[in-house]
């Protein structure tokens, strides 16, 4: 396994350099000038120094090879004199924000406590809602708690966030007033009473992320399920004498697991990504709010680094999939 995992490791450096001169293209192809949103009182040589500044005057070649040794060479460097105080990156250029004009990093690091607060949480309670449901429906099939759970599943596939989202400001915020229709980013958690709030603007939209993970989720989980609970080596532990309860949550659920652990894997860089429908719904100024606004400013930099960061995550949550199958699953070897 420490083999696999080391070889998996060095494969993904050139897997992970193929991603970012994709991205580095496609993001060249595409339409818009940052310069356009300067105001046209700006004089044309004022402008054309502007974009010097930016780099945008280099060719292809020199702008990507800058900005691989800005992300992989000097970022970790800025990371180090963080922690520990060093001066190793001082001086140095890192990744601009052609919007804000401020270190892409810097930016990126604060949205993501408001994305985890959400996105991350919702996805947990998705996790702890859907498994449960998947495998007692899996269990007693075609019962009526199976046949609810189809139908909120459906429910959860079916509703977009853009309309539960406004569904429930209108029911719980508007009518009942229950909780703060907008999220609030700036409240700092430094009492009982600032923890009781954040809690109250967090319940719809982890409401709405919940919904609709937990409707995958245990779908797989109950698909899974049923197609081991037909094996052969369950009803061979039920010749054996061993409890109902083992058989199901020991041996079945261990082997339904694997699909799982694939769904749940792949989608934990989407806690990264953040909902960008729901952020935009709720006003949480996160993650995907902040690749919506570098989009619509035609902010290269920024786009090209927070969608690498998700092909970064992708590729190493595919990893620790592959590190749990063998965990889950002894027969299974990388050797």
């Amino acid at each position: 396994m420490l083999t696999f995992t080391i070889r998996r490791l060095v494969l993904a450096v050139p897997t992970l350099l193929f991603i970012s001169l994709v991205i580095f293209l496609l993001l060249e192809l595409a339409p818009g000038d940052p310069m356009a949103q300067v105001p046209l009182t700006v004089p044309p040589e004022v402008k054309e120094k502007m974009r010097e500044a930016l780099g945008l005057g280099q060719p292809l070649h020199i702008r990507f090879w800058k900005w691989i040794v800005q992300f992989f060479w000097i970022e970790p460097q800025v990371l180090i004199d963080h922690y520990f105080g060093t001066t190793l990156s001082e001086g140095k250029l890192r990744v601009i924000s052609w919007q804000t004009r401020s270190p892409v990093m810097d930016i990126v690091v604060q949205r993501i406590p408001q994305t985890l607060w959400v996105v991350g949480t919702a996805y947990v309670v998705a996790i702890i809602i859907a498994l449960p449901i998947g495998i007692y429906s899996a269990y007693r099939q075609y019962s009526w708690f199976d046949q609810l759970g189809t139908f909120v599943s459906m429910v959860g596939f079916s509703v977009p966030p853009f309309f539960s989202g406004v569904l429930v400001i209108v029911i719980f915020s508007v009518q009942l007033g229950w909780f703060p229709s907008i999220y609030d980013t700036t409240h700092v958690v430094n009492s009982w009473d600032s923890f009781v709030y954040q809690l109250k603007q967090m319940i719809m939209p982890v409401m709405v992320l919940a919904l609709q993970i937990t409707a995958q989720l245990s779908r797989f989980m109950r698909a899974s399920m049923l197609d081991n609970l037909n094996q052969d080596y369950v009803r061979t532990a039920r010749a054996k004498g061993l409890s109902e309860y083992v058989v199901v949550m020991v041996h079945v659920l261990r082997n339904s697991m694997i699909p799982v652990v694939t769904v749940i894997a792949l989608g934990i860089p989407s806690i990264f990504g953040g909902a960008i429908i729901t952020e935009q719904v709720f006003k949480v100024n996160g993650i995907g709010q902040l690749l919506i606004g570098a989009l619509q400013a035609n902010d290269l930099p920024m786009v090209q680094t927070l969608t690498f960061i998700f092909a970064v995550l992708i590729v190493l949550f595919n990893l620790i999939a592959d590190v749990l199958y063998g965990i889950l699953d002894p027969r299974i070897r990388y050797d």
